[in-house]
Parts: structure tokens; C-alpha cells; sequence
């Protein structure tokens, strides 16, 4: 049995009905538990449950710093192309979007790689949007090869593909993929995603059971906080991940939870999550899943990002663009504007830079966010594994 099938036999209304309406002493019971259940977490991401947020926050560090030690892994990401089919309605590259496109090289990417290697980065997450024409299986492993060169991590956020299609991806020299679901509430996927293959909800909900199929030694998921109850959101990232763990337990894992940012579009959010609702979803997620990595990337601001330091985030990024060619320039030349899958070619002469998936927050260069880490009390990890490593 899949995640999907799980998924359609969880308890989903019971527990959202009892993430809404907890007794403050059931609550509090749950925040001492050894291992809890889901319907414990439940209990963490209540109302009454932000009431003990504070010692959940001491059992969330203590957890965290038992599992993974004072360490935070850094990672960037690294935007190879923003062309894509697919009509999302909160992201800046959905396909009808009038924005700047480009897709960068094989060569070009590793200009990319190269330039952020020199910042400090070990660990690289290739991003581009979903588009056969433009980023193919065959592109991918390209790219791939051609990073591997320059840094030995590597991990795939793109559309999601067939086992076989992963393989020589990861034969290649990819370590990990992340597919964030961007929410689990069925008719609210439906509404957002009007077009293109994205719309299939059960098909990128097993995309992580493929990659791992295909030898991803790395799995990442993640929900888009903005789009719908952050509870309910909450609960079936839970659910997913306590399923992959038992199911893909060979492989690490990670959750990130990331709130929308203005992009291309000028989609609004119809939630909205506080700082506070996001450290109290942050501090459950650790005591229920201990074991399992939280990553902070820059769409958080700075202020937000140095408190959460102590609060179970085991990843970060930094210094990041999410354009293509945003680190070197590199494709410049190429930025054009895509109609109906053909490329139309800017005005001769134009100087411009393709566009970004979202805004940044956190602009701060890698160096000033390790030193940060640092004065903290924790350590930048650049690298934590290589293929001579592994047997």
C-alpha cells in the first residue's frame, strides 16, 4: 500500500476536530510524552496547545540537540530554469505569467555551482520549474554530472518524474529529491492548480516512493503554508512523514514548512500563519517526529530565522536567488519570453534578468548568517557526506 491509500484512510476530520478543541490539561500531557501519537500531535498544534509553547521550546531543543547535536547543515539553492506548463495560482513562474524566462546550461549551471562553492556551499539544490521541452530527464542528469564535478551534494526539486527517469539522475551523482505537496486539502489543490500535469494530486503524492525506488538516499517534503488550514496542513505532513519513515527507512528525511512570498502573479494568501503558530507547528513537528530534519530557508527573515536557531531547525539556506543565472549572470544572453511553448526573443540589446520564483527575505550573504549560527552556539555545517563514503 502507497501513501495515497494511507492518506484516504486517515482520521483527518477527527483530528482536525481535536487540534481545534483540546483540553488544556490533555494538551500539556502531550508535551511530556516519550513517543507521541498523531493524535497527541494533534493535541501540540491546538490552541491550548500554544499555551505550553514554552515547554515545548525547551523539550524541542533538547530533542533536537540529542539527535543531531549543535549543528545546522547549509545549503543553497540553485534555480536552473523558471520555464514550466503548469498553471499554479501562488507561484511566480505558473505558465501564464508574463515573466522572464531562461533556462541555464549544463555549463552554465556549474558557472552557478562554482560561484557559490566559493562562498562555502558543499550542498546544492537544483530547482526548476516542470516543462518536457526545457528540462528533461536527459537535462537533469547533465546538470547533475556536471555539479558533481564542483560540489558533492546534490538534490533535485523539479517535477516529479517515473522511477526509471530518476535513475540515471541519481547514477549521475543526485543524493536527494524534494517534492513539497504544497498542500494536502483536496479541493484547495484542485482550485490553485488550473493547468498542466501538477493538477494530478495522487501522482505527486507518491513522487517521494519513486525517488526513493530510485536510490534517493535524501527524500525532502513540505507544505505551503498560505494555502490552506495550517492545521490540517500540519497534520498530513505528519502523517506523510511518520508513513516514509517506516516505508522508505533507508533514506534520510526532511519536512520544510515555507510561508508564500510576493511573486510574479500578486497571488495573496488565504491563510495567514503567524511567527508564533509557526514555531508552535515547528516545536510538534520535533517532539513528534525527533528524528527527522526541519529546514529554514531565507523566505523567513533574518530576526525570525536567528530565533529559530534553537528551535529544531537542522537545515538553512543562505544568500539565496531564485532566478536562473542569479548568483553569476550566467544565460544572460538567452532571457526571452516563452508563448504557447516557443521561445519570443527580447528586443535586441535588452539587459535584464529572468525572473524569480519568489521574494527573499533573508538577504543576508552566507558568511554574516554562519557567523550568526556561530554566535549562537551552533556550527555551520558546509558538508556532511561524500561518495567515498558510501560502500
Amino acid at each position: 500500500m502507497s501513501f495515497v491509500d494511507a492518506y484516504r484512510q486517515l482520521p483527518l476530520e477527527r483530528l482536525l476536530h481535536l487540534s481545534m478543541q483540546c483540553p488544556a490539561a490533555d494538551a500539556r500531557h502531550s508535551v511530556g510524552l516519550g513517543r507521541p501519537t498523531l493524535s497527541d500531535f494533534a493535541r501540540l498544534i491546538s490552541p491550548e496547545g500554544a499555551a505550553c509553547l514554552e515547554p515545548m521550546a525547551r523539550r524541542t531543543q533538547t530533542l533536537t540537540q540529542q539527535r543531531f547535536g549543535k549543528v545546522i547543515r547549509m545549503f543553497a539553492p540553485l534555480y536552473l530554469s523558471n520555464e514550466c506548463i503548469n498553471n499554479c495560482a501562488y507561484c511566480g513562474f505558473s505558465r501564464d505569467n508574463p515573466i522572464l524566462r531562461l533556462t541555464l546550461s549544463p555549463d552554465e549551471a556549474a558557472a552557478e555551482a562554482r560561484a557559490l562553492a566559493a562562498q562555502g556551499f558543499r550542498n546544492l539544490l537544483l530547482v526548476a520549474g516542470e516543462h518536457p521541452r526545457f528540462i528533461s530527464a536527459t537535462y537533469l542528469r547533465d546538470c547533475t554530472a556536471a555539479l558533481r564535478q564542483v560540489v558533492p551534494g546534490i538534490a533535485l526539486e523539479v517535477g516529479p518524474m517515473e522511477t526509471d527517469e530518476y535513475r540515471p539522475i541519481v547514477a549521475a551523482g543526485a543524493e536527494g529529491l524534494v517534492v513539497y505537496q504544497e498542500t494536502y486539502d483536496r479541493p484547495v489543490y484542485a482550485d490553485l492548480h488550473t493547468a498542466g500535469p501538477k493538477r494530478d494530486f495522487d501522482w505527486r503524492l507518491a513522487t517521494p516512493e519513486r525517488a526513493y525506488a530510485a536510490g534517493f538516499r535524501r527524500l525532502g517534503i513540505g507544505v505551503l503554508l498560505g494555502l490552506g488550514d495550517w492545521r490540517w496542513e500540519a497534520l498530513c505532513v505528519a502523517a506523510h512523514a511518520q508513513w516514509l519513515l517506516r516505508h522508505c527507512w533507508k533514506a534520510q528525511l526532511t519536512i520544510s514548512l515555507p510561508r508564500l512570498r510576493p511573486c510574479a502573479g500578486d497571488f495573496e494568501p488565504r491563510v495567514n500563519v503567524t511567527d508564533a503558530e509557526l514555531v508552535q507547528l515547528l516545536c510538534a513537528l520535533r517532539l513528534f517526529l525527533p528524528d527527522v530534519g526541519l529546514v529554514l530557508s531565507t523566505r523567513e527573515s533574518a530576526r525570525l530565522r536567528d530565533r529559530l536557531l534553537l528551535l529544531g531547525v537542522t537545515h538553512m539556506s543562505a544568500g539565496s536567488h531564485t532566478e536562473p543565472g542569479g548568483y553569476t549572470g550566467a544565460g544572460r544572453d538567452k532571457i526571452h519570453r516563452t508563448q504557447r511553448g516557443s521561445i519570443v526573443a527580447l528586443a535586441e540589446g535588452s539587459s535584464q534578468w529572468a525572473t524569480g520564483q519568489f521574494d527573499i527575505a533573508d538577504e543576508r550573504p552566507p558568511a554574516e548568517v554562519a557567523a550568526q549560527i556561530c554566535a549562537a552556539g551552533y556550527e555551520p555545517v558546509w558538508k556532511d557526506w561524500d561518495c567515498a563514503l558510501h560502500t
